[in-house]
């Protein structure tokens, strides 16, 4: 089933999640609004947080020093993007980078964004073996409500859940090839776009779609044809 609401505008919906590249803390109760289950990721140096005129918009990661990986959906419009890099904390901390260029992939839910400065490593890893029954993680710093618009509870701190995938032939938000997931303990929301989805610890899809319940589409990196444009344009 291919789900065509592109979740731009999120963060993961968790309880207790411990996946190969990061630990779970415990959720701060003293947040608000109060996080839907959720647990922080802690140790996950690859996140970038996208910002649209200044805007908290989607979620994003580092691959090399001047790129930055996402969805394209998240890029669509004629706006200055600029990235939080390198922090857990989407407020502070990590580097503050511009885009000067946006490349979009022409037939999935994929852009490249070059940025500068340049950023310090580590860079996410890129490709790792998926397959049906999974368990993979995803991250993001997306919508952690369902009682009001998802902008106003967006989350401050990088969050994980652990899914299940169902399929790796699903569609993204543009008919691309893409990882479908469903919920182990939480899943992505609005915000949550463009976010990784990570395997063995290494990185294999990009947050495209989800119905903000149960199931998700990330844009899978390890098809062959994306993972080419990838090292074209990046050089990784």
């Amino acid at each position: 089933m291919r789900f065509t609401i592109a979740i731009a505008g999120a963060v993961l919906t968790a309880l207790s999640l411990a996946p190969a590249t990061a630990t779970a803390a415990p959720e701060n109760p003293d947040m608000s609004p109060m996080i839907i289950g959720g647990s922080y990721a802690q140790n996950f140096p690859y996140a970038a947080r996208l910002f649209a005129n200044g805007r908290e918009n989607c979620s994003a990661t580092k691959i090399a020093p001047n790129w930055i990986l996402t969805a394209e959906h998240c890029v669509a419009s004629n706006a200055t993007y600029t990235f939080r890099a390198g922090s857990l904390d989407q407020h502070s901390g990590g580097q503050m980078v511009t885009a000067s260029q946006i490349i979009k992939h022409s037939s999935a839910d994929l852009a490249l964004a070059r940025v500068s400065p340049a950023m310090s490593g580590p860079f996410s890893p890129l490709v790792a073996e998926v397959r049906t029954g999974q368990t993979v993680q995803l991250y993001g710093w997306g919508a952690t409500c369902t009682n009001q618009p998802e902008i106003n509870c967006q989350s401050r701190y990088l969050k994980v859940a652990n899914t299940r995938v169902t399929n790796t032939n699903g569609r993204d938000y543009r008919g691309g090839v893409a990882i479908s997931v469903s919920r182990v303990d939480g899943i992505a929301a609005g915000g949550d776009s463009g976010g990784p989805m990570f395997a063995n610890g290494r990185q294999v899809g990009v947050a495209s779609t989800s119905d903000r319940s149960t199931r998700s589409n990330y844009t899978s990196v390890n098809h062959g044809p994306y993972r080419t444009w990838i090292r074209q344009h990046a050089g990784v």
